[in-house]
């Protein structure tokens, strides 16, 4: 049973389909199912060594954006997804998967494509309430659709959509809070935030919170990923505006922090800022913490902001425009919520019922089907 993944390009992508790849590999295992062989195609590997560990092979095949602006860029990115497409087709045909798993974006294009041509069955996840370009081009022939949100059903044929959730992996379902104030260096007691804006980071948010620390460190204890090319001017900054204040040990800055250092974040703080990305979101919402979501105002199609009021729906969640997010108001906001602590759990157990923990293995489920079938 072979099983090709297609996506990338982003941790939102990435990261879910690491997900479904053990739900496969715990199932197979599990219910001594013939051997699924995992292969990755994307225009890049994205975490190589990830890979190697959870046994799948990759393929490149190169593939370019569609800008909504215009740029000379697109020209060499259409010409660039032709010649990965055209590589798509020999790879697929001499490498013959049984299903294609989709999770979108970009770079997921030449996979679908060959998937197309061969008629082999597709199954695809929209993470986004809104989805992307390749992903409601997919729809139109995909065997299995699965969503994330569930605003996004209206974008798919409805006979072949079911909610599951973002597939999140299981490490986040569990609170790593035992070393994680030796990780940090917290002290005790004091209330901890956790900013991040994803693996990137996020400038807006960054900038707000450097211009509140003093504020907020006299009350609160901050584990700031600030996103590997931000830390510098964070770094800068900070050495002026925390020069002569008494709490500035209260301040950890990281970069970036990966699934151990995310998941003792997670299990040592008590609120999170964060950007909306569907992958923060659930990984928030896996850990069951309270949230202000600041939703990027120029993601394509507006799918954060759709992603921030989805999740806000339920009582996880407030949402902070980008438009309207100035230091004062993210002061506010953090205040008003930290001083309500039964609001903060509320918002807490609404988040844990919104993480759909079994999101990983229904989709691995669908795909053995379907693979098993066409083998």
């Amino acid at each position: 049973m072979k099983i090709l993944f297609a996506g990338g390009g982003t941790g939102g992508h990435f990261y879910p389909m690491i997900a479904v790849a053990d739900a496969i590999n715990a199932i197979v295992q599990q219910e001594k199912i013939i051997k699924a062989e995992l292969v990755f195609m994307s225009d890049s590997p994205y975490d190589s060594f990830l890979l190697i560990e959870k046994g799948i092979r990759f393929k490149k095949a190169p593939s370019g954006k569609v800008r909504r602006y215009f740029s000379f860029l697109n020209v060499t990115d259409s010409v660039k997804t032709v010649l990965g497409a055209a590589k798509a087709l020999v790879a697929v045909f001499f490498d013959f998967p049984d299903v294609v798993f989709s999770k979108g974006g970009y770079a997921a294009f030449p996979a679908v494509f060959a998937a197309r041509v061969f008629r082999i069955p597709l199954i695809i996840h929209e993470s986004d309430a809104v989805p992307g370009k390749v992903n409601r081009w997919s729809g139109k022939f995909a065997k299995r659709i699965a969503i994330s949100f569930p605003g996004a059903v209206k974008y798919f044929p409805k006979d072949r959509v079911a909610l599951t959730g973002n597939p999140t992996r299981r490490e986040f379902f569990i609170l790593a809070k035992t070393g994680a104030k030796d990780f940090f260096g917290l002290e005790d007691g004091a209330p901890t935030l956790f900013i991040t804006g994803g693996s990137q980071g996020a400038k807006k948010i960054n900038d707000n919170i450097v211009d509140i620390l003093p504020e907020l460190l006299k009350k609160y204890q901050v584990i700031h990923q600030c996103g590997k090319n931000n830390l510098k001017e964070i770094e800068e900054r900070n050495s002026i505006v925390l020069a002569d204040s008494p709490h500035k040990s209260r301040y950890h800055l990281f970069d970036y922090l990966d699934l151990n250092g995310l998941r003792m974040a997670y299990g040592a703080s008590d609120l999170v800022i964060s950007r909306a990305g569907a992958a923060n979101i659930f990984e928030i919402a896996a850990s069951g913490l309270p949230s202000i979501i600041v939703p990027l105002s120029t993601a394509a199609q507006d799918h954060q902001r759709e992603n921030a009021y989805s999740y806000a729906k339920v009582g996880a969640a407030d949402v902070v425009e980008e438009m309207n997010l100035t230091p004062h108001v993210l002061l506010s906001e953090i205040d008003r919520l930290m001083s309500d602590k039964e609001k903060m759990k509320a918002m807490g157990e609404a988040a844990k019922k919104f993480s759909r923990p079994d999101a990983a293995e229904k989709i691995a489920r669908e795909i053995i089907n379907l693979a098993l079938e066409h083998s």
